[in-house]
């Protein structure tokens, strides 16, 4: 299987030009105000308008209110909505795009923890745990705790993942698709041309050896 790609907290319409062009599924923007890598919808308009067909637009939300969440629906014509707040499945199930419901692994996380959400969301990620951040903190979670669960549901495997490193977070977790933020990034909010290319090239190596065990 093909492991899907998606580039998130894009600043700039030339992050998701060379997103596209390195092979990225799909483009998120972050439109949570706490975030550093935050966009209002005016910046994320221009950049979406670097999207052609066929690669999925992301926005990141936080506990945002409904209003809010269709508003940047209608307006940025998203092909899906990221939840990394405290969400509950019932939130989920009324979202008007398809949802990826992000989970934070700490502690005391385990596959109990995103059962009654199974029926709710069209996809689950999983991060890493930050007290005082909803990603993009570049910090890895052992990956183990995620095999498995990409047999149940589609998984996207977020958390700290970099050129270096995706090889080994797909051939342990085997996800549907990987979320990369802070690992393609040359500061924060500030996108990288080659290490994108890098990232994008290094999950296509992870596939062919994936294929052959």
């Amino acid at each position: 299987m093909r492991t899907r790609i998606k580039i998130c907290g894009l600043t700039k319409a030339q992050d998701a030009r060379w997103a596209v062009d390195a092979g990225a599924d799909a483009l998120g923007v972050i439109l949570h105000a706490d975030s550093p890598r935050q966009v209002g919808l005016d910046a994320a308009e221009k950049i979406f308008s670097a999207v052609p067909p066929f690669v999925a637009r992301v926005g990141v939300f936080v506990d945002a209110p409904e209003r809010v969440v269709r508003l940047a629906v209608d307006r940025l014509r998203l092909d899906c909505v990221q939840f990394h707040g405290e969400e509950r499945p019932e939130i989920c199930a009324t979202a008007p795009a398809r949802v990826i419901k992000a989970f934070r692994v700490g502690p005391d996380f385990s596959a109990a923890t995103v059962e009654p959400y199974l029926e709710a969301v069209d996809a689950m990620l999983l991060d890493s745990f930050d007290p005082h951040r909803h990603g993009g903190t570049g910090v890895v979670f052992p990956w183990r705790i995620a095999d498995g669960l990409s047999e149940r549901f589609a998984l996207v495997l977020s958390g700290g993942l970099n050129p270096i490193n995706v090889r080994d977070a797909i051939l342990t977790a085997k996800p549907f698709a990987v979320d990369v933020c802070s690992g393609v990034e040359s500061s924060i909010g500030v996108k990288d041309r080659d290490t994108i290319g890098d990232f994008c090239e290094a999950v296509r190596r992870a596939d062919v050896e994936r294929a052959k065990r």
